[in-house]
């Protein structure tokens, strides 16, 4: 796992790496660690959670801004495999931050709209 993790989570960051150690040991070894891993991941469930419903307000920001978050465009090629981009507003212009379009959910005909940020200063 290759997460990157904010000053506030390295209580997570910390059992995620044991859990992932343990997982690589696992493999290699006879020595069942199943509920290690279990308990483990539990106790990383437990620990998000109460850091999380503590955040200040700055950090609930670099949550929002974190490089690893997915964008508009990630969520609508998981969901949407037919999606249709709309652009331009009959003026000839195109707003590259605001991603529109129609796709289908379950035969079921969807307007999509989402704001999209650059990954880096070029886009």
């Amino acid at each position: 796992m290759d997460l990157k993790f904010l000053d506030f989570e390295q209580p997570i960051a910390e059992l995620e790496a044991k859990i992932d150690e343990l997982r690589y040991v696992g493999d290699d070894s006879e020595i069942n660690i199943n509920e290690e891993v279990a308990r483990l991941k539990e106790k990383s469930a437990s620990q998000t959670k109460t850091i999380f419903s503590k955040l200040t307000p700055w950090q609930v920001a670099r949550v929002a801004r974190h490089e690893s978050r997915p964008y508009t465009q990630d969520y609508l090629d998981l969901i949407v495999p037919d999606f249709q981009e709309l652009h331009g507003d009959r003026m000839y212009a195109d707003d590259p931050a605001i991603v529109g379009g129609v796709g289908c959910i379950d035969g079921h005909a969807v307007m999509f709209i989402g704001h999209q940020k650059g990954r880096d200063t070029k886009e």
